[in-house]
């Protein structure tokens, strides 16, 4: 008859030994996990950034084809009004604050 091993000692070896091979390869996966991200995130990032120079492109290609109309037709308000608004980026500025008011306490 075998000798019989009580299951906590199976357990205390096991757990030595998780611990010496599973610290490690934890670590492994979450660096690399990690360092994954941050290739994705600078791959968005580049991404976006060309994106954006494509539509650029694209916007001041749109103002060249539109130029010549607008110039051979006398211009008109709402040609002005889009070019411009490609130049803002269709965003407004907000009102300027006047220079040497001090604001009020409440």
């Amino acid at each position: 008859m075998p000798p019989v091993v009580p299951p906590f000692l199976i357990g205390l070896v096991a757990a030595s030994l998780v611990k010496r091979v599973g610290k490690p390869l934890v670590r492994g996966i979450v660096r690399t996990s990690v360092g994954l991200g941050v290739e994705v995130q600078r791959a968005v990032q580049l991404a976006g950034a060309e994106m954006h120079g494509l539509a650029a492109e694209a916007s001041a290609e749109m103002r060249a084809l539109h130029a010549p109309h607008a110039a051979t037709t006398g211009g008109s308000a709402h040609a002005d009004a889009v070019a411009n608004a490609g130049q803002t980026g269709g965003r407004s500025k907000p009102a300027a604050k006047p220079r040497g008011v001090a604001a009020k306490a409440p």
